[in-house]
């Protein structure tokens, strides 16, 4: 019995804002690149996750399903680096406007910027208005998402700190 009141006494480790934003990155970039597949089926866009792969990987399987669960994956990782760069300047804006703002600045950077890189993706001007609004939307929602999330984490730590100083 006083082993059990020692362990209920016990609080877990607190997880570090850098690790919750890898997380929250990662389970972003997979959820809305899923999101992004169901748009590519359902006929909203006419852009498949599987392009991220066409730079890098060679052959038909890309187009598969071990390809796309490839590419899902990969996008996680992609928004990791995504969360860290948000991490690292942006986090300390609590406003939901700044994390829409940076999920337009992703998707300005991967269709102008980056668009020479995936031979397959027609440039900007040659896409359709439902594949632009839909990806665009992806970008922000996927931006709101990681962007509040890092932000919320960093200012309930700084609160937590506040609040411990003050005692």
């Amino acid at each position: 019995m006083e082993k059990a009141k020692l362990e209920q006494n016990q609080h877990a480790k607190p997880i570090s804002l850098i690790t919750t934003s890898v997380i929250t990155g990662f389970f972003g970039g997979v959820f809305w690149s899923a999101v992004g597949l169901l748009a590519y089926y359902f006929h909203f866009t006419k852009i498949r996750p599987n392009t991220v792969l066409e730079p890098w990987a060679v052959g038909d399987w890309k187009t598969t399903w071990i390809g796309t669960v490839i590419s899902l994956l990969f996008i996680g990782v992609l928004g990791i680096v995504a969360a860290l760069l948000y991490y690292f300047t942006l986090k300390k804006f609590q406003n939901i406007w700044v994390s829409f703002g940076y999920g337009i600045v992703l998707f300005a950077i991967v269709f102008f910027l980056l668009n020479p890189l995936f031979p397959n993706l027609d440039p900007i001007t040659e896409l359709d208005r439902n594949t632009i609004i839909t990806m665009l939307c992806l970008y922000v929602l996927f931006g709101v998402f990681v962007g509040y999330s890092i932000s919320y984490e960093y200012n309930e730590k700084i609160e937590e700190k506040r609040k411990n100083h003050s005692t």
